[in-house]
Parts: C-alpha cells; structure tokens; sequence
C-alpha cells in the first residue's frame, strides 16, 4: 500500500481547479450538452440545467472531495479508511471499474475528434457541403475498422503518456497548457459565431425559455446533464480530492470547477446555436450535430475552414482532459492498494483499456450476427451498450451511493468538519443546515429518480 505523503499533490489551488476542471469538462460539455438543450428547448434545458448544477451537482461534487482529501486515497481506499470492515470500499470498487468501462468507449469518441481534426486540417471536410454529404463521410469514417482503431489507440497514448508523468509533473503540468488554450479558443469561437447573420437569434433561442415545452423528459435530460457532466459517482473527484493540500479552501475549490464547467458548457452553446441559426438548421438535430451537421454550417462561414480546426482542437482537447482523470482513477487504485509502480499501472490499464475499445470502435461496422438478421449481418453496437451500462446505470448507481454514504453512514457532520478543514473557517448554522439537507435527501432522491426514470422508460443520457 502507498504512502499518501509519496502520492503527490497538486502545487495549489489554481492547480488543482484546472485540472479539476479538466476532468469535469469533455465531450459532455461540447458534444452533449448543445444536442441535449437542442431537443429540450433550448432556454428551457438550460434554466433548468443551471439549476440542478447548484442545488444537486455543487454538494455532490464537495462531497466527493472531502471524502478523497480526508483520506488521502483512491475511491476503494477511501471507504476502507472511513469505514473499514464493511461493505462500502465496494461502492469503490464499482467506481474503479465504472472508469475502466467508461474509459473504454470514450476514447473511441475521443478518437473521433482526432480524427475530424485531421480531417478539417487537411481540408476534406470542405466535401461536406450539406447534410447528405456530411452524413456520408461521417459514415464512411466511423465504418473504417483499421482507423477507428487506430485513433482510439494514439488517444489513450496521449492519455497514458500525461498520466505516467504523475500529479504535479503530468497531469497538473498538462492542465495548466490546455485548459487556457481551451477557454481561448471557446470565446474566439463563440465571438465569431454570434458575428454570424442571424447569430443572435440563436442567443435567444438558448437563453429564451419556452415553458411549453416542459416535460418529464426535459427535467430528466437536464438533471442526468447537470450530474454526469461533473465527472460524478465514478471516484474521478475523490481521486483529485485525494491530492488536494490540506490548507486550500475546499469549498471555493470546488465551486470553481463547477463554475467552470458550467461556463463551458454555455460556451458551447453560443457557439453552436449561433451557428445553426445563421444556416438555417435545426437546433434539435440530436447526437449527430457535431460531426454532421456542424461540418456543411463551417463550409458556409467565411473563414470556416479556420473555424473546422479550431472547433475539433477544442473538442480533442475537452476529450483529452476527461479521460486523463478516468486513467487517473485507475492508475490511483493500483498504485495505493496493490502497490504498483504508476508507469506499470499506466501502460498496462491503458492497454486493457485498449483490448475493451477495440469492439466499441467497430460498433459502426459489420459485425457477424448473434441471432436474427435479414442477411444474416446485425449492426452489434458494443459503444452503445457500454454507454449504457457503465455512463447511465453504473454512474447512477455509483452516484447515488455516494450521497447515501455522505449524508448518511459517514454523517453530514464528519463531511462538514472535513469540507471546512481547509481553511479552519466555521460557515453559518443556515449554510450548514441547507447542505445537510440537500446532501442527506435533495441529492440522493434526485440521482434515484432518474435512475428510475432511466429503467422504466428505457431512455439513456
């Protein structure tokens, strides 16, 4: 077992809340969020989703870094150093390999941003002068087996390599690069797109909410946004909080990155919805907005070809700094409780991670059928069904679990004490009574709602 004091630390706060930061911004924030308020309404998706960002995805977020700082360990040696003998390292555990499973068919989307970056580099992207066309090159690419697989390997290399280079020294160190690079790029890109014809019609379309679209699936898809999209209930938070100094203020800390990460994802919208307003597209036109319909509005900016590249180095950077925090969680187990060297645990997880990849890469291709079939060839979509498993029930379970544990096993007190040991300030008796409440009853009962909602509709985040 490790010594916490040889683990690392981030060098500070800023530090810390770049990285953080990092790992709570990725596709989510980029890909998914735009789609999600898209087919939820635009201002209405994101009224609501600001909402639940403060009131259920800010108290789980600290809940998770006091548990990781308290105890200076990964998520299944943090339950095992606050409540040893019983069977709660095991909601660790399912964070652990949540992480492995999530890592898995992430990078192969991550992959992708690869990818089109090549493609919007070299200037192939310029084929893609309406839907049809877009459509067909993005189907053509994800169907290439050999490619596929080829990008979702350099991408866990990139990962693999920031990762072995420790906290401080690799992936605080990476931070510190791509986090600024990435905010520069968001605001240049948003500036340019609200510049567009009809821009600001798409600013009121994200900021305007219409209540008459509210629904069920509405509040759902923006509750399942506000907690997923906060790197929440896989133990990637408790491991950055594990490497959090003792003497930083936790609280500000954490609602910095989920500021962060929040601004993010509004920045993606102004640089989206500007964009389908100028090209008369539709807002609600679901996963494929990025890398298909996204491609025929560049072609139709002026400077769009700057725009292309600048837009998918903004998406592989959001994906880089995600899954260098899922390897982290990984790497961050076998190194306390099994005694690893951190450049063995990286390259032989990253490798594992790898082999799981390779089926989600071919998800998009022919694969010989199990059963039925009418020529005897299914699309078996493993990406899909490891989203499913590991991103929505495994991630909801986990989630809940941990608020159970936080508000309940370990105690609101014993999480207050450790939240407020940073900074040796005692917050008001109101401040306190509030995040017991939401942390004991708010926030498990709304992680256990849409984990309800997600089994008994069928629907997925």
């Amino acid at each position: 077992m490790a010594n916490p004091s040889n683990r690392g630390q981030w060098s500070g706060r800023v530090g810390f809340i770049l990285a953080a930061a990092g790992s709570a911004i990725g596709l989510g924030n980029i890909w998914r969020f735009p789609y999600s308020a898209g087919e939820g309404g635009g201002g209405l998706f994101v009224i609501i989703y600001l909402g639940f960002v403060l009131v259920i995805g800010v108290p789980v977020m600290l809940a998770e870094l006091a548990i990781g700082r308290k105890t200076e360990r990964n998520p299944v040696g943090a339950f095992k150093a606050l409540v040893p003998s019983s069977w709660w390292p095991a909601v660790g555990g399912l964070g652990v390999l949540t992480g492995f499973g999530i890592l898995a068919f992430y990078s192969v989307i991550a992959g992708w941003t690869l990818g089109y970056l090549g493609m919007a580099t070299s200037g192939y992207l310029s084929q893609a002068v309406d839907a049809d066309a877009s459509g067909s090159i993005f189907s053509t690419f994800v169907a290439n087996p050999m490619f596929a697989i080829a990008l979702a390997g350099a991408f866990l290399l990139l990962t693999i390599t920031v990762v072995r280079g420790g906290i401080s020294g690799g992936i605080e160190r990476i931070a510190k690069i791509l986090m600024p690079v990435l905010f520069v790029l968001l605001i240049v890109l948003a500036v340019r797109s609200i510049s567009l014809p009809n821009g600001l019609d798409g600013i009121s379309y994200l900021f305007t909410p219409d209540w008459s679209e509210l629904s069920l699936s509405v509040v759902m898809g923006a509750l399942g946004q506000a907690l997923f999209s906060l790197s929440l209930g896989m133990g990637a938070m408790i491991t950055y909080g594990s490497y959090m100094p003792k003497h930083e203020n936790l609280w500000k800390a954490g609602t910095y990155v989920a500021l962060a990460d929040t601004t993010i994802a509004i920045l993606a919208g102004l640089i989206i919805f500007p964009a389908l307003f100028f090209a008369g597209a539709e807002p609600g036109s679901g996963p494929g907005l990025v890398f298909v319909v996204l491609p025929t509005i560049f072609n139709q900016m002026p400077f769009g070809y700057i725009v292309a590249v600048a837009f998918f180095a903004l998406l592989a950077i959001a994906a880089l700094t995600s899954t260098i925090s899922l390897l982290e969680v990984l790497v961050s187990y076998f190194v306390d409780e099994r005694g690893w060297t951190r450049e063995r645990a990286s390259w032989l997880i990253g490798t594992g991670c790898f082999l799981l990849a390779v089926p989600s890469a071919l998800a998009f291709g022919a694969v010989p059928a199990l059963s039925g079939g009418e020529d005897g060839w299914i699309a078996w979509d493993f990406l899909t069904l490891n989203n499913n498993i590991w991103g929505n029930y495994s991630l909801s379970i986990g989630a809940f679990l941990i608020c159970v544990f936080a508000g309940w096993k370990w105690g609101v007190p014993k999480l207050l004490d450790a939240l407020e040991d940073g900074d040796g300030r005692i917050y008001p008796l109101p401040a306190r009574g509030m995040f017991g409440v939401l942390i004991k009853v708010v926030c498990p009962l709304a992680v256990l709602i849409v984990l309800i909602f997600i089994v008994v509709t069928g629907s997925y985040f």
